[in-house]
């Protein structure tokens, strides 16, 4: 057990956790990853192949999936955090991933599920019926939500298995890895199954692996420490905008005795921040607290941690948002790579022929190698070289530039491409495959994943640390949520980009994806620019030392 277990707060049960819950963890999140990973990576070239859809809204409909499976972890970590615990959770979500991926199985399965098959491109080809789409559709949704309520939510209940940050940071660093690694496997393996046994054998793998991570997590049950749940935090955040807004004439004190703190906690005076908010905490003569010093009243009388908690999330709150124009791009790249491998030469050797679905694994690879190297090699290279490590919001700078590059990379061979295409005519085949090995995409998509190594785990160990202690699961989960609202921004740049120009046709042969991704380079750019101005006034709140004095009005 971790050696600083005696530290741990009332609200878990100290008895359990430590590095004996590790396996029953990753082993759960290695299971449930390669089932959602199998059925996701694929997922363009089946509503093609099996279902009629068009190139560019099966792109759509795949971005939609993906928006939905990490931006709905939020509303798992709420209900985690405020009334049952990460561990129901995450049982209850397997079970619901679960259903959802027999579904899928069904369509897969049933020749009635599905419409008549017919060529890629074909004018002829009907589409699916309402009942066909329903089925299809009732399966995305409940496969997404399922997964979307275990992926992020198995991160916080890692880390609530020890209590110092160096050993929270290696869980991360493991949890990350492992998510891409099982990724890998289900996008290289199970693919290839589906893409050349049957797309039915290959949904029952991704089934059977569900299976098997959901029994590895219970029967890790009697080692876990499980966190109780204290209630709504969001309603304790409402309370203190209430609060300050009824006590907006009482004067603010220079007193640390007149502001209200929790009890057993190390009073102290609430900053500057908005020091509006204060107002909230300080003590009333309207009978809010009993003698005992309880508070009666909430929405009147708060705490200064109460207060505090609400800063943290103020402050960080510019950051996070710039997680958003940092993933669209890639979210938009991850869509269209699979487009434009669908289009080029993907044989290696006379035999072995690269699935389309499988591009992404190059970068799942590349995070993979890169967190191993940063955590091995590169941070305790720049410790012994600087005599402190690297800052988290370094680390996701670094990212933000190799998503830059990598935008750009991903134009210029796309140009390079579409030249190809332009000299063997083949912009005039409806679907033509270019004479370009697809292997041509590896650098753009290796450099997409060297990046993520650098921002992603940055961005989780930092709101897991910055956040306040009621709100750790929906640390993690703001992470997902960012990713997933990105999903939702770049179908919103897609449509308008097929709106305004004539880059995006269902014929990518005919269109200008190159420029798609310029602009993608482009928007990157400035959202780097905001970040640095971001990064640079924004202090660690976990080294952030409290003022001597309190504010005055």
């Amino acid at each position: 057990m971790d050696s600083s277990d005696e530290a741990a707060p009332p609200s878990v049960r100290s008895q359990r956790g430590g590095w004996i819950t590790f396996p029953f963890i990753i082993g759960t999140m290695a299971g449930l990853t390669l089932a959602a990973g199998g059925w996701i990576a694929n997922l363009i070239v089946y509503l093609i192949q099996e279902f009629n859809i068009k190139s560019i809204s099966a792109a759509k409909i795949y971005n939609v999936v993906n928006g939905s499976i990490t931006m709905f972890p939020i509303i798992g970590a709420i209900v985690a955090d405020s009334f049952v615990g990460c561990f129901s959770v995450i049982w209850f979500s397997s079970l619901i991933s679960l259903l959802g991926t027999l579904l899928l199985v069904l369509t897969a399965a049933i020749s009635h599920l599905r419409p008549p098959s017919c060529e890629n491109g074909s004018n002829a080809c009907r589409y699916p019926s309402h009942l066909q789409f329903a089925v299809l559709y009732l399966g995305l949704a409940l496969a997404s939500l399922g997964n979307a309520g275990t992926r992020f939510t198995i991160a916080p209940m890692g880390a609530d298995q020890f209590n110092n940050p160096k050993s929270q940071g290696i869980f991360f660093n493991w949890y990350i890895f492992t998510m891409y690694t099982a990724t890998v496997v289900s996008s290289t393996a199970i693919v290839y199954v589906e893409d050349n046994v049957d797309w039915a054998w290959g949904f029952g793998l991704c089934a059977v692996a569900n299976v098997i991570g959901l029994a590895v997590f219970l029967s890790g049950s009697r080692f876990y420490r499980l966190v109780k749940p204290k209630g709504s935090p969001f309603r304790s955040l409402a309370h203190v905008v209430v609060g300050a807004i009824s006590k907006r004439r009482m004067i603010l004190s220079d007193q640390t005795e007149d502001y209200y703190h929790d009890l057993n906690v190390h009073a102290k005076c609430p900053t500057r921040f908005f020091r509006f908010l204060n107002r909230a905490a300080l003590r009333s003569t309207e009978g809010d607290a009993n003698q005992e010093g309880s508070i009666t009243n909430p929405w009147k009388q708060c705490t200064v941690q109460q207060v505090e908690a609400l800063k943290s999330l103020i402050k960080i709150f510019p950051l996070w948002s710039t997680g958003l124009f940092l993933c669209t791009p890639l979210a938009i790249q991850l869509s269209l790579a699979t487009l434009q491998a669908l289009s080029m030469d993907r044989h290696i050797g006379p035999r072995f022929h690269v699935p389309a679905g499988s591009m992404s694994v190059f970068i799942l690879i590349s995070t993979s190698f890169s967190i191993f190297l940063i955590d091995r090699l590169l941070f305790p290279l720049w410790e012994k070289l600087t005599h402190r490590p690297p800052k988290l919001l370094q680390r996701i700078g670094i990212g933000h530039a190799l998503t830059i590059v990598s935008m750009a990379v991903s134009a210029v061979v796309e140009s390079k491409r579409l030249k190809i295409a332009r000299l063997d005519d083949v912009q005039n085949e409806t679907d033509a495959v270019v004479p370009m090995s697809a292997l041509w995409l590896v650098p753009q998509l290796a450099i997409a994943g060297i990046g993520e190594a650098f921002h992603f785990p940055g961005q989780v160990a930092l709101y897991y640390q910055e956040f306040p202690e009621s709100l750790k699961s929906t640390s993690t989960a703001a992470v997902a949520m960012f990713i997933g609202i990105a999903f939702y921004i770049s179908n919103a740049i897609i449509d308008l980009i097929r709106r305004a120009t004539g880059w995006l046709p269902d014929d990518i042969n005919q269109g200008r994806l190159d420029n798609v991704y310029w602009f993608c380079c482009i928007l990157g750019g400035f959202n780097f620019g905001y970040y640095l101005v971001c990064a640079s006034l924004y202090k660690y709140q976990n080294v952030e030392k409290s003022a001597d004095g309190c504010s005055k009005s």
